[in-house]
């Protein structure tokens, strides 16, 4: 099967082939109503409300557009609009036929948009309730383990299972065993027992094993949702004016060139003989509206609004259709006192609803590029920004170059720390950017707060490790490139397996195991010929073969 299609995560529910989107009051219903012959791609059906990377476009895209044109919302149900499942997990037939890279962007951002459940819960008050009325395997319970709550209905039949394992020789890919254990604290032996059985749990036994909250017979199933999503609803903090309008995704203004990609405030080039692509972000051309009023008033227009829905489409358009790119080069221009005013007013309107909800949406497209298997290289030179929120993109990086020109003071490109990077935007670890970069050690962080607010040159932010190398204007362009063709040429496997480990040092959490287990074992996994080889599970299902298996242990 073809994968040279070019993937469009810009959607709205007038294209939905998958889910409906309801809003009664305080609870808005997702439905899932998988059209079986409405995948991506050609060669597979989704049948059983089985899913592929389509379907998990529409999710992210209903779930923002819950979090951003419907701000009366505080719970969001997840349920089926079909008889007797739920859903039954990522489509088999898909995987099967799909390259590994296909199937790692697929589980990726199936990852990302579970973990923006647990996000938006956690930060931003709107909270998650899984209504399964129907058989729920696989990805599909690992839809529910991302909510808050699951309720399953008693109905004898339905059952949550994570089969993977016995029926495809895979794992759970979207953070089943990390969240089984992690979220629910189901006991060792009976997660052992439930990630082996294919015909999975039902009823009292799943509530008795923590693999859901609640079951409810039939007859009351759909008034036990309500209620326990009006009690959601209550312990949400998603505090809204009652006159509060609802900001929409409108069209995004992109233009998509041969070799570039193009949006008001973001801009990729892609150099494909060097197998590099250069992000430049540009900075507000004034100060943004800073009062309420005048933030409601610019809504959809709102610079930082339209900056993180223009950086995120970039990021996730740069992954999925442009795999042979493996070095990303950032770069910011503009004035930084308009970055470090965005600033001020993103911390001092924290608590309104809408700056509330574009802080989130900008939390997570930042760990998009932690989580980016790409090397990451931030060029700092005269013209940039790199400034507060802007700084953010050069901690994320791999690497960090700075020009020293010490005969040039008004030229010199400076750095400047601000409040938002002492932990506006935490990483996956909860971590700030700054604290992962130094250790949480306090000596290095009281050295970085004693400058912040300080424009720093190239010599004084290398002096406190803010950068990686400081070259004057002699030695730049040589050590640059130097330093961008070495990259390039090393092995993208190891450079992939290298970076990860190095980006989420120290401190681990349940997010940042997800994305590891994901890296490194479902990935060596899902290359292993006892899941893709000619006779593996994964190639085998549904042919009535049975899988041959290398017995050896690796």
């Amino acid at each position: 099967m073809s994968e040279t299609l070019r993937v469009d995560y810009q959607t709205n529910p007038l294209q939905y082939k998958h889910w409906t989107l309801s809003v009664d009051g305080p609870i808005a219903t997702l439905a899932a109503d998988f059209d079986e012959n409405g995948g991506l791609r050609p060669g597979y059906k989704l049948k059983l409300n089985s899913y592929d990377l389509g379907v998990d476009i529409e999710l992210n895209d209903a779930v923002n557009r819950i979090r951003f044109e419907h701000p009366e919302v505080r719970t969001v149900v997840l349920t089926s609009a079909k008889e007797k499942v739920f859903c039954s997990g990522a489509n088999i037939f898909m995987l099967g036929v799909s390259s590994h890279a296909w199937k790692v962007n697929f589980c990726k951002f199936t990852n990302e948009t579970r973990n923006g459940f647990e996000d938006s819960s956690k930060h931003d008050g709107l909270k998650f309730l899984a209504a399964v009325n129907g058989a729920c395997a696989g990805g599909g319970y690992e839809v529910a383990l991302a909510c808050d709550e699951i309720i399953l209905i008693d109905d004898r039949s339905s059952a949550v299972s994570l089969p993977e394992v016995p029926l495809l020789g895979v794992l759970p890919g979207t953070g089943g065993l990390t969240r089984v254990t992690d979220k629910r604290k189901v006991r060792h032996d009976l997660a052992d027992i439930f990630c082996t059985s294919v015909e999975g749990v039902r009823g009292q036994r799943a509530k008795d094993w923590r693999l859901v909250d609640r079951i409810a017979k039939p007859a009351v199933f759909v008034d036990t949702v309500k209620q326990r999503a009006l009690a959601l609803a209550e312990k949400s903090d998603r505090q809204v004016n009652a006159n509060a309008k609802g900001v929409a995704l409108a069209p995004l203004n992109r233009t998509i060139e041969a070799d570039a990609l193009i949006y008001s405030n973001v801009r990729v080039d892609i150099d494909r003989a060097k197998r590099v692509a250069t992000f430049t972000v540009k900075a507000p051309s004034a100060m943004i509206e800073s009062d309420v009023a005048a933030i409601e008033t610019a809504s959809s227009n709102w610079y930082p609004f339209v900056l993180t829905r223009e950086l995120d489409d970039a990021i996730l358009s740069m992954r999925t259709n442009e795999l042979e790119i493996g070095t990303w080069l950032w770069k910011t221009e503009g004035d930084a006192a308009n970055v470090l005013a965005m600033d001020d007013v993103l911390l001092a309107q924290k608590d309104h609803w809408f700056v509330r909800a574009t802080t989130g949406f900008l939390r997570r497209t930042l760990s998009r590029i932690d989580v980016s298997s790409r090397s990451l290289f931030a060029l700092i030179e005269p013209g940039s920004c790199f400034a507060g929120t802007f700084l953010e993109f050069a901690l994320a990086c791999d690497r960090s170059y700075q020009l020293a020109l010490p005969d040039d003071e008004a030229k010199a490109p400076k750095i400047t720390v601000a409040e938002a990077n002492f932990g506006l935007f935490p990483m996956a670890t909860g971590q700030s950017r700054l604290q992962r970069r130094f250790y949480e050690e306090a000596p290095a962080l009281e050295a970085v707060r004693a400058v912040a607010g300080k424009p720093l040159d190239a010599d004084a932010a290398f002096a406190v490790g803010l950068i990686t190398a400081n070259p004057d204007d002699i030695d730049w362009a040589d050590e640059v490139r130097i330093a961008i063709e070495e990259r390039v040429a090393m092995s993208p496997d190891a450079l992939t397996g290298m970076e990860a480990n190095l980006r989420f040092n120290g401190r681990e959490n349940m997010v940042t195991r997800v994305f590891g287990r994901l890296t490194a074992w479902q990935n060596w996994i899902f290359q292993r010929p006892n899941a893709v080889g000619e006779k593996g599970a994964l190639k085998v299902y549904g042919k009535g073969d049975k899988a041959a298996f290398d017995w050896n242990r690796v």
